[in-house]
């Protein structure tokens, strides 16, 4: 069982992207930078998407070149599509997030493609990627259940991970979009992959929706995996993807992992501090429980009456 796991930061990406209220560029690389500088080992800065599908992330060049870089720290760029990657290239993005789906509905819903006509377009941005000191991921969503489609078959997800390894692709993340997920189904998919694909980097990224993120997250840990996505204050969500509210709360999962023993390079403390900015940030109060209730050994003054005593 991994004893260092990896915290994969997507909140810039995944939890500005359906805010309501448009966080300034400025504000962006300031949270960004905060982020940097508490031990995550990745940051998936944006997406470099059209501004007409995620208003949110217009910003997404000005981001990339405004944010301070840290050397132990990958700045991820999500691309849907070709001109998306020459974005992300030209703006030195340390690895190119490409983003499918499972299901046929959330793939039309989505990326307005199904997943075969989508990994039909993967060897054009491989080919720009090529000869860069560049890595490749690929984000599997419904992975584990889509809202329009229901069940998705294991077997579907691991004919997917055949063909995206074939074409040269050494990172997958398992995307619970909606949070449809639970723990038996995480471990027992996260297992299989890993005993096909025993040196695949393999991803989790599972949303909040039904109360089950951290019990999947400790599942899939539990399975092999040691890689994790999740977003500062459990903000996020998927705008086409009805009734998928946040990403799992990166720092109750820092948490958990840091009361189990498990090395998670993160500064928790650090981390509990930026995500005590978001409010303000967002306009609204954030899901994160550690946050509000402070580590597990906080401790508290007994109660006046029973000092008297």
């Amino acid at each position: 069982m991994h004893q260092r796991i990896y915290i994969q930061e997507v909140a810039p990406r995944d939890g500005l992207q359906i805010e309501a209220r448009f966080v300034s560029t400025a504000d962006k690389i300031a949270l960004i930078d905060a982020l940097s500088r508490t031990g995550v080992a990745k940051i998936e800065a944006t997406s470099f998407t059209s501004p007409k599908a995620i208003p949110n992330l217009a910003d997404a060049g000005e981001v990339m070149a405004g944010m301070t870089r840290h050397k132990h720290v990958d700045y991820v760029a999500l691309v849907p599509n070709e001109r998306g990657a020459e974005r992300a290239l030209a703006a030195g993005a340390d690895e190119l997030n490409l983003v499918m789906s499972a299901s046929d509905s959330h793939g039309l819903a989505n990326l307005r493609m199904t997943p075969w006509q989508s990994l039909e377009r993967f060897p054009a941005i491989l080919d720009l990627a090529r000869g860069r000191n560049v890595f490749i991921n690929a984000s599997i969503s419904t992975a584990f259940g889509c809202p329009f489609d229901g069940e998705v078959p294991a077997s579907r997800v691991i004919d997917i991970i055949e063909r995206l390894t074939a074409m040269g692709i050494r990172g997958i993340s398992l995307c619970d979009t909606t949070g449809m997920a639970n723990p038996a189904q995480v471990r027992t998919l996260c297992k299989e992959v890993l005993g096909r694909w025993p040196e695949l980097m393999l991803t989790l990224h599972v949303h909040n929706t039904r109360g089950m993120g951290l019990a999947n997250v400790l599942a899939a840990w539990q399975a092999g995996v040691s890689r994790f996505d999740a977003a500062l204050g459990g903000l996020g969500g998927c705008p086409f993807a009805p009734g998928a509210s946040g990403n799992v709360c990166t720092e109750d999962l820092v948490h958990m992992f840091e009361e189990m023993g498990v090395d998670t390079g993160v500064d928790l403390d650090a981390l509990l501090a930026v995500s005590r900015t978001l409010p303000d940030l967002v306009g609204h109060d954030v899901p994160g429980q550690v946050v509000k209730a402070g580590r597990s050994s906080r401790r508290y003054p007994l109660p006046e009456s029973v000092r008297a005593r």
